[in-house]
């Protein structure tokens, strides 16, 4: 490993709209690079810009806990902070890497987290986030901490080979399992499922079965992506050593789309795999609201409900207007009580989608969401 000590202007990332995935407002990468070395890891992109190999080389951004503090003080602000959960992992590094071991700007960052109050949601690889169960303990008394750990399957041998930095899927399941009787709302992020490998049913009904019976409170599900560059050539040699004859079958389903998409009929095959075995364990498939509605404000309870009721259907092979809805909600200047008798004018918003709106404004959520959500 070798290690690039860098500084950075800003930690802080906001989101142009409130990450329905996450339930966050805002994110942070304290390092650039991730020597877990997942094979499939879409980091690993050109566009990402990320220096060296990816793989072994990482920058730290040494001077992140200053800019952090400046970032997160209320006095510097004309505007105080947008309510909502700060994500923290994902994108470019995971945050529990081996380097953080020695720098602590994870635990540092948690430690300000604490201190202004912010829930926050950690998405991680590694057992390594037990070693801040205290601060975390901090955070979920007064506000609230939710952790959860991804998975592309519970098999320790396949994780070997596509996943050789990170500790086992057993080991992280044990780690979930220790957070839950923590009393720590916990997830699994079931994503990416490789294609021919773990995304067949019996390796996802494995996957599920194992989330279920250590309490999971939600599973995010999604299909790989394979963009065209060092993330595909990495993966196909990776690939090749694990099983020569799958590659031919990747190039089939990955075509060159711009974003890495292989083809949708792909995508719904998996998705319908994964869902009919969900609905088994009657399990959530989107964070359930009594984890995160209380950290968010009212604009943005709108716009998650609106968004899972949106996937929810389309899961189930049904067609969906609530996503566009959501999106026009998300373009107000203003907060969406101030449009309340105005919202079927508002454009993709009829009566019955206005009428749902208003039931979340007056109770906080929508017995249709929350029938579709169990």
């Amino acid at each position: 490993m070798s290690i690039t000590e860098i500084q950075s202007k800003s930690i802080l990332r906001k989101q142009k709209k409130i990450e329905t995935w996450f339930v966050s407002r805002y994110g942070m990468n304290l390092y650039r690079g991730c020597t877990h070395n997942c094979a499939y890891c879409d980091g690993r992109t050109e566009k990402y810009r990320v220096d060296g190999e990816f793989g072994k080389d990482v920058a730290v951004k040494v001077n992140a806990i200053d800019v952090l503090k400046r970032e997160l003080d209320p006095r510097r602000k004309r505007k105080p902070m947008q309510k909502g959960f700060i994500f923290v992992g994902g994108g470019v590094c995971d945050s529990y890497q081996p380097v953080e071991l020695k720098y602590e700007l994870t635990r540092q960052a948690l430690e300000l987290m604490a201190l202004h109050n912010f829930p926050v949601h950690m998405l991680t690889k590694s057992t390594h986030i037990e070693r801040d169960l205290d601060v975390l303990h901090q955070i979920n008394e007064k506000s609230r901490a939710i952790i959860s750990m991804s998975f592309s399957s519970v098999d320790d041998k396949i994780s070997r080979h596509f996943e050789p930095g990170v500790p086992g899927p057993s080991q992280r399941l044990k780690t979930l399992a220790k957070f839950k009787k923590e009393g720590f709302p916990i997830g699994m992020y079931l994503m990416p499922v490789l294609p021919f490998i773990t995304d067949t049913h019996d390796k996802v009904q494995e996957t599920v079965s194992a989330a279920a019976n250590m309490g999971i409170d939600f599973i995010i599900f999604g299909g790989m992506t394979l963009k065209g560059g060092r993330q595909h050539d990495y993966l196909m040699n990776v690939l090749r050593d694990y099983d020569r004859n799958l590659a031919p079958k990747y190039e089939q389903i990955f075509t060159g789309d711009q974003w890495g998409r292989a083809r949708m009929d792909y995508y719904d095959s998996v998705h319908r795999v994964f869902f009919e075995i969900v609905k088994e364990y009657k399990i959530p498939i989107r964070i359930p609201p009594a984890i995160w509605t209380n950290f968010v404000d009212s604009t943005d309870r709108v716009i998650i409900i609106l968004e899972h009721i949106d996937y929810l259907l389309k899961m189930d092979n049904k067609k969906s207007s609530f996503g566009y809805a959501a999106y026009s909600i998300s373009q107000l200047k203003e907060p969406v009580e101030h449009s309340r008798q105005k919202i079927e004018e508002m454009k993709g918003i009829g009566a019955t989608t206005a009428r749902l709106i208003r039931e979340i404004l007056d109770t906080g959520t929508s017995q249709y969401y929350e029938w579709l959500l169990s």
